[in-house]
């Protein structure tokens, strides 16, 4: 199975970009993973944001395959705990599902297209954390998962 960290956005900030790239190739040893970084419009700033929503969502569904399973961020849903990542990530490999997709909305979210499509929408928080935050949260729990399917040291209950 991959896994695909997607972000609608920027580059990683650089800041944060060495740690996010850190967690990322510490998942590699579990998984083949990799970072899709869907690039906003250039003309974003002229753009309603329900435009913007539809522009983006139709930029990554050309990107999904129907047997891709999507697992959206967002703060309107469910809240897991590691161990339940874990598991969710467990599960998807039992079912031979070929690759999963964890995905970071745009400034504005999602296109109610892309919400339908998720298999899954996972919230971090009620809080909105801004998107290189979020990217650096998602890299390190999905690299605590794998380390909890495997039963090593990271996580600590």
């Amino acid at each position: 199975m991959k896994i695909t960290l997607c972000s609608i956005g920027k580059p990683h900030d650089s800041l944060l970009k060495q740690t996010i790239e850190d967690f990322t190739k510490r998942i590699s040893n579990y998984f083949p993973v990799d970072w899709l970084i869907i690039h906003p419009p250039k003309n974003v700033g002229v753009l309603a944001s329900d435009e913007l929503k539809k522009v983006e969502a139709a930029s990554l569904l050309q990107q999904l395959s129907k047997d891709d399973y999507l697992v959206l961020l967002d703060e309107r849903g469910r809240n897991i705990s590691s161990p339940e990542l874990a598991n969710l990530i467990q599960q998807r490999g039992n079912e031979s599902t070929k690759k999963i997709i964890f995905l970071i909305g745009g400034a504005f979210g999602v296109d109610e297209s892309i919400a339908k499509r998720a298999n899954f929408t996972w919230s971090l928080s009620k809080l909105v954390f801004p998107h290189m935050i979020v990217r650096l949260v998602l890299a390190e729990q999905v690299y605590r998962a794998c380390s909890i399917i495997r039963n090593e040291k990271y996580h600590h209950d």
